[in-house]
């Protein structure tokens, strides 16, 4: 089973990566752009068949490792 874990800052938190790729973007014309935050994308193989069994393991990776649960949020699905 694989599964995707999206990580991203919380609102309110400050991005200086997302700023710089904004400015960035702003600087090569793409002016229409109003906003960048940055987060990672984590993809990951699990030998798991039961699904609510995954996803209780994947919240725990990722609340014990994959994130600062203090800073960032995080989104789990999985993938065909």
């Amino acid at each position: 089973m694989k599964a995707r874990v999206d990580v991203v800052l919380k609102n309110g938190v400050l991005d200086p990566q997302g700023k710089a790729i904004n400015q960035a973007l702003h600087h090569l014309g793409f002016n229409q752009v109003q906003d960048v935050r940055q987060g990672k994308l984590i993809e990951i193989e699990l030998n798991e068949t039961n699904k609510d069994t995954a996803m209780a393991s994947l919240k725990q990776m990722a609340e014990k490792l994959l994130t600062n649960q203090v800073i960032e949020n995080y989104k789990i699905t999985f993938q065909d």
